[in-house]
């Protein structure tokens, strides 16, 4: 077993076994096929009578001699020995290992199909780097429409990504019915692209009939496999062969990852946004997003046109650690260290500004001299001094700086090997998520090393973050595709954003799978008819909450309840609902469970049951305390109607002696009772009539007026003096 804590190279990737199986199995079929190839071609040239002439090569023009000499061994004919690209050729003297005279076997009209291809292959890396290097879309679309023209004259990967633009509406039309024609074609021509995205097709039904049968014969990414021996899809659930299949997904993730932990992908349920709007307001603004999609756009070519963000990035860095920013010194550190196409990579400027940085006290710049002194980049070897800054960084939570000490602990460097205080810093660095703290625990539970072995690690669907090794395989660069389908939903383009969420969903995203559920629910797609849409959001709801989606739960309580994509069944909807309560306490689950007691719907009707689910779901959430208040209002009022009928009142009122109870004179009482009771009321009222009017304030000082204005300012107050002595009377009206 490796434990990795540095980037492996790509081709650690080893291939599947079954493909190297198929490949001896029929190695005979190939070397026999070879044989009859040579043969025709060397009948070709003998009836035809002609000797081929050489095409580029270092003789350029001149005609092929048979027999040739080459690394000791005459040739006949043509041949594709000493070559990797399977090309024919022949000297053009007899000894080539003297000469050095050759050239390609080719026609004119296979020189010129050549020629033809290779100005395509320029056209399409030309369109590739123009992609590559933007991010606005009306750029995207004509450099598109560029790459369909280049598609049309046979380039396979222009094809590929065509294809792909055209399923899921990246920058042109969607068209899923072109898109699948395309796919179909390059499929026959062998392309593992075009094979996974058929099978995408088919395990959907997008443009297809839906068949697993199909599915699993289109499959060309190990990942839909891990997906369907974990989950029971279409192949017989088994545990031990989704960890076969997980494991060589996660060693590919897990080669492609940086110090950084790998891409940060955030994860957005659509429900959740759209019942909390604004939780995620601020987080994703355009100018990410737009990165994401580039991300996610760029395919393979992980370090062609990189340079533009790189670039941003060094700047603002540069700019943050001049004015003293310890966190831009660090992560100046980091990009000098991994290098790019942009900033070549440099130890010793690398080693000045972890110094800088850690010398404050960062922990980034901390764990950065760790890896020097680790590794002996720009220093001598030292695993002391390593292993002092990795538990200074690690102290203060940085996350490198714990993955680090897992492995100087799980494989003895500088310390004595402890598999506990291994894990124990494995687990710290995962709970920050990076990917290689997963993969690393990942490995030690499925190998047993350190800890008994738990293959409810791997497939344990309660808790997702302890099925490691799919949470490695989701962290992916192709997860990236998650934001650009939220960028799609944010636009309003619901069917694209539908496609892209169906691919994830497939591959095994929960997330993925509540989105796709939450759209279909919405009715706002219309790739899907109408009768379709209710049945496909069920199934993704199961799919969602079977990986411990409480809301998904529900929703599948509702489906049951009210008869979507299923008939009504109380009874299942009971089921989902006190599951949802019991193993994830849901507020939600307990109030309507309170509200089937009380209606007996699909449960036996119990108002005392139905009061106890009222009261467990106002402690779960207070903000079920408000509908839990009206409903035990109303559960109050039918209990109280209910004892009344059970009393049977209107019996009891008849057998009541009203004489024999309270005396032959209980009338006279009853009316002296009520006479007093009305003369206190009438009493009170006239107290609160007698109001004591409160004296006015004085009136303001008039301004100065002009002095023909003089003499009716001096009857004014005359007026107001007579006033006052109609005061009493109108009082005394007042009070009569």
């Amino acid at each position: 077993m490796v434990i990795v804590s540095t980037p492996l190279s790509l081709c650690d990737f080893s291939t599947p076994k079954s493909m190297v199986d198929i490949l001896e199995e029929n190695s005979q079929s190939l070397f026999v096929l070879n044989q009859v190839s040579i043969l025709y071609l060397f009948f070709f040239f003998f009836f035809k009578n002609t000797v081929p002439v050489v095409n580029g090569g270092t003789a350029h023009g001149e005609p092929c001699i048979f027999p040739f000499l080459f690394q000791e061994t005459e040739y006949m004919e043509c041949t594709t020995d000493g070559r990797g690209d399977g090309r024919l050729w022949c000297a053009t003297t007899y000894d080539y290992d003297q000469d050095k005279k050759w050239g390609f076997c080719e026609t004119e009209e296979q020189a010129q199909q050549r020629l033809q291809a290779e100005e395509t292959e320029k056209q399409y890396q030309t369109v590739l780097r123009m992609l590559n290097s933007t991010t606005r879309k009306t750029q995207k679309k004509e450099l598109y429409e560029k790459l369909l023209k280049v598609a049309e004259k046979g380039h396979q990967k222009a094809m590929e990504k065509v294809a792909y633009a055209m399923l899921f509406g990246d920058y042109m039309n969607q068209n899923v019915t072109k898109a699948r024609e395309m796919f179909e074609k390059l499929a026959m021509e062998g392309s593992p692209k075009a094979q996974m995205a058929l099978g995408f097709l088919y395990a959907a039904g997008l443009g297809v009939n839906s068949s697993q049968a199909k599915v699993h014969l289109c499959l060309g990414l190990l990942h839909l496999w891990c997906t369907g021996y974990w989950g029971g899809v279409g192949v017989p659930q088994s545990c031990e062969s989704a960890l076969t299949h997980y494991r060589l997904v996660a060693n590919q993730v897990a080669s492609d990852v940086s110090l950084t932990g790998g891409s940060a992908v955030q994860r957005i349920r659509l429900l959740d946004e759209v019942e909390n709007p604004g939780s995620t307001s601020g987080m994703l603004e355009e100018d990410l997003i737009q990165y994401y999609q580039f991300l996610a756009e760029k395919g393979d070519v992980q370090a062609q046109v990189n340079c533009l963000f790189v670039k941003r990035a060094y700047d603002y860095f540069n700019q943050a650690a001049n004015a003293g920013n310890t966190h831009a010194m660090a992560f100046l550190g980091k990009m000098y260290s991994e290098g790019s196409e942009f900033l070549p990579q440099n130890n010793e400027t690398a080693l000045q500004y972890f110094k800088k940085a850690s010398d404050l006290g960062n922990p980034v710049g901390q764990s950065g001299l760790g890896m020097a002194y680790l590794y002996g980049r720009g220093v001598p070897v030292n695993y002391e001094l390593a292993l002092k800054y990795f538990q200074k960084a690690a102290e203060q939570g940085w996350v490198d700086g714990q993955l680090q000490l897992g492995t100087m602990y799980y494989n003895g460097i500088g310390v004595k090997r402890d598999y506990k205080q291994a894990l124990k810093f494995f687990n710290l660095a995962s709970q920050a998520g990076h990917i290689l703290a997963f993969y690393n625990l990942a490995q030690m539970h499925a190998t047993g090393t350190g800890v008994m072995r738990s293959l409810a690690f791997i497939c344990t669907s309660n808790t997702n973050w302890k099925c490691l090794f799919k949470n490695v395989c989701e962290r992916g660069r192709w997860s990236e595709r998650l934001m650009t389908a939220y960028g799609s939903f944010k636009e309003g383009d619901l069917d694209a954003a539908l496609v892209q969420y169906l691919l994830l969903a497939e591959q095994g995203y929960e997330v993925a799978q509540s989105n796709v559920a939450f759209i279909l629910d919405q009715k706002g797609a219309r790739i899907f008819s109408e009768n379709e849409t209710y049945p496909r959001a069920l199934l993704h709801w199961t799919r969602a909450a079977a990986q411990g989606y409480t809301v998904a739960r529900i929703k599948l309580g509702d489906y049951h309840f009210y008869g979507y994509g299923t008939d009504v069944d109380y009874e299942t909807a009971v089921i989902h609902y006190r599951l949802a309560s019991e193993q994830q306490h849901s507020a939600q689950a307990m109030f309507n469970l309170g509200y089937m007691h009380e209606k007996g719907l699909g449960i036996k009707q119990d108002i005392h049951l139905a009061k106890r689910f009222y009261d467990m779901a106002a402690e779960a959430s207070p903000d079920a305390q408000v509908p839990v208040f009206l409903a035990l209002c109303k559960l109050g009022l039918i209990y109280a109607l209910q004892y009344l009928q059970d009393l049977n009142l209107k019996e009891l009122i008849s057998q009541v002696d009203l004489d024999q109870l309270l005396g032959p004179e209980w009338d006279l009482y009853l009316m002296t009772v009520i006479a007093l009771l009305l003369g206190t009321v009438i009493a009170y009222r006239q107290r609160q009539h007698q109001i004591i009017v409160p004296p006015r304030p004085p009136a303001p000082a008039p301004p100065p007026r002009p002095p023909q204005e003089q003499p009716q300012a001096q009857a004014e107050p005359q007026a107001q003096e007579e006033t006052p002595e109609q005061g009493p009377a109108q009082e005394e009206e007042e009070q009569h």
